[in-house]
């Protein structure tokens, strides 16, 4: 049922893929996943219900080559991991003396992923401020590929200070995405500034069955599929208002996480279901 949901967004735009943050949560135990399925057997069983996780243990934690090849083979075809980059890259003063983070986390092994691997998510603290040198020279330090294994990156700032035209330029440049963030507090930056769009829903409510209410999911899938067909969505605030990315059909990533993240898993089925009506 996935692979025809995935099928039936593809036709003249770019792939709609929805998921949520991580496959190992307590509170799904018995609600997205069986009582008795075993916890070897929940990425198996998630990837098959929604076409893409964020992953968040590379934020923090180094996996070796053998990791993600086991993350690759219990997956099906189609399927996509997002991964954070780890936060040693971007928790720093000066951005520009990265490299080595960078070189060490991207050799780690996640080209074993191949064409599984999605896009890379850096986040940056919500005390980090926009410095356009620095933030320039970072960009610069991120490779297009990885072992052969294409790469592309996607940029999660969370100080008002980004939200200027000059980070929007910066971004486009390089064709790294702004992360659109639908956070209580964090900026929204609803510019497109690369060939494809990266979303995350961080407002939801466990009371709601599919986290986001039926207005607001309505709202966010009608923005996901202007995004794949090449469009903008006219109601976000830009920061760069008078700038036209160009019209072309772009994937797009959408993250339930953080808050209401009992229903995530819920949430994102939903989503991939409305996009593909």
């Amino acid at each position: 049922m996935l692979r025809c949901l995935l099928e039936r967004c593809i036709v003249s735009r770019g792939i709609i893929r929805a998921g949520m943050g991580g496959w190992t949560f307590e509170p799904w135990e018995g609600t997205f996943y069986a009582d008795k399925l075993a916890k070897k057997r929940q990425l198996e069983y998630a990837s098959r219900q929604v076409p893409t996780i964020e992953v968040n243990g590379t934020y923090y934690s180094t996996f070796k080559p053998p990791t993600f090849a086991k993350w690759a083979s219990e997956t099906p075809e189609g399927f996509v991991f997002s991964l954070k980059g780890n936060r040693f890259v971007t928790n720093r003063k000066v951005l520009a003396t990265a490299g080595e983070s960078i070189a060490r986390f991207l050799g780690s092994g996640l080209s074993e992923l191949g064409e599984k691997l999605g896009p890379l998510l850096w986040q940056f603290a919500p005390t980090k401020k926009f410095e356009q040198d620095d933030f320039s020279a970072f960009l610069e330090l991120l490779p297009r590929q990885q072992d052969g294994v294409p790469l592309r990156h996607a940029l999660e700032v969370r100080h008002p200070s980004f939200a200027v035209p000059e980070f929007v330029e910066l971004a486009a440049r390089h064709d790294a995405a702004i992360v659109i963030a639908d956070h209580a507090s964090y900026p929204l930056i609803g510019d497109v500034t690369a060939d494809f769009v990266y979303a995350r829903l961080q407002t939801g409510n466990d009371d709601n069955p599919a986290c986001y209410d039926d207005a607001s999911m309505a709202l966010w899938a009608d923005r996901a599929r202007q995004w794949a067909s090449g469009e903008n969505p006219g109601d976000l605030p830009m920061a760069a208002p008078g700038r036209s990315p160009a019209s072309l059909p772009r994937d797009v990533f959408v993250y339930f996480i953080r808050e209401g993240k009992s229903r995530a898993p819920f949430g994102a089925a939903a989503f991939m279901k409305r996009v593909a009506a």
